[in-house]
């Protein structure tokens, strides 16, 4: 019975990755830039990979909030892209550094303090 849950959470539990692109020519740029990124770490998004945040999220309806959220925080310039996959999808990548494949990190475990 407990896989059949964890199975119904793979699929129900959200990652929402941001991809952005974002000019860094003038000062103004970069502030905007940065305050994007900074934003995007405040609303507890990592950094995957430059210009790669993600985010894990316990349901659809908690992704919408956070997508939600960096919608409102867009820079006037450059590109960014909202993707969200389900925790089963995101279980499934590959990572490789350069040739040689690479076991993902395990998540960080969470603190209770009573």
């Amino acid at each position: 019975m407990e896989s059949y849950l964890t199975r119904l959470n793979q699929y129900r539990c959200m990652w929402v990755l941001v991809f952005f692109d974002l000019p860094t020519e003038t000062i103004t740029e970069r502030k905007a830039a940065t305050r994007f990124r900074k934003n995007l770490l405040d609303d507890g998004f990592a950094m995957f990979q430059f210009s790669i945040y993600m985010r894990f999220c316990p349901s659809r309806e908690n992704a919408a909030v956070h997508i939600k959220r960096t919608k409102n925080a867009l820079p006037k310039k450059g590109k960014v892209c909202v993707m969200q996959i389900t925790d089963k999808q995101f279980g499934m990548m590959e990572l490789f550094h350069g040739q040689k494949e690479v076991e993902p990190e395990p998540p960080s475990q969470q603190l209770e303090l009573f």
